[in-house]
């Protein structure tokens, strides 16, 4: 356990994070999955409705600091290169 002042809130501060962090990314692993889920349906307009929504909150991540800017550029292209297959 922490023995000094600034160690038990840097551990506070840890928790808060790791559980706001926790949050983000499982949103973007399930947005993804929407995106793909779409593709292999071969459903166009879903897929397209799905790419918009990852598109926007990919990006929100990066101003939020949990994904860096390459990061969410190569994911959504990926994305954008699956769902233009369609």
């Amino acid at each position: 356990m922490a023995n000094h002042k600034s160690s038990e809130k840097r551990a506070r501060q840890t928790l808060v994070k790791t559980i706001r962090n926790r949050f983000y990314k499982t949103r973007i692993k399930n947005i993804t999955k929407d995106v793909l889920s779409a593709v292999e349906s071969a459903d166009k307009t879903k897929a397209v409705e799905a790419m918009k929504i990852a598109n926007k909150y990919l990006h929100h991540c990066v101003s939020k600091g949990i994904l860096a800017k390459g990061t969410a550029s190569r994911r959504v292209s990926r994305l954008q290169l699956k769902v233009n297959a369609i």
